[in-house]
């Protein structure tokens, strides 16, 4: 069974940086796309970043330049460093996988439970 747990998450003013981590386990983690995914309350869960099995990076207009994304196969975790932070960053940060399509939630199947980011003004 494919298990993915997120950490890193925690309260930050605007302009800092937080690293968060998804760890992955029951699968062949080199051969999975991943992505990372947030939820802000009372809106929709939108992608923030995304890796495929090769290392090539996906990458919204939004978020370039301030957030990166990364993986470790040695450790079968992916990372995303957050920088610059604002306060429109709040959200809950998911990490998926065992993509099919596009990249969008509906294209994802398997889901961590998430971890909050919440940054101050």
């Amino acid at each position: 069974q494919v298990h993915l747990v997120e950490s890193g998450g925690g309260l930050v003013s605007a302009g800092g940086s937080l690293r968060l981590s998804c760890a992955a386990s029951g699968l062949t983690f080199s051969s999975y796309d991943m992505g990372w995914f947030r939820q802000a309350p009372g809106k929709e869960r939108e992608f923030v970043l995304g890796i495929t099995w090769s290392g090539g990076t996906r990458y919204p207009t939004s978020v370039k330049g301030r957030f990166t994304i990364s993986k470790d196969s040695a450790k079968n975790t992916i990372y995303l460093q957050l920088n610059s932070l604002k306060p429109e960053d709040t959200a809950v940060y998911y990490c998926a996988t065992a993509r099919d399509g596009g990249w969008s939630p509906a294209d994802f199947r398997v889901w961590g439970q998430g971890t909050q980011v919440t940054v101050s003004s």
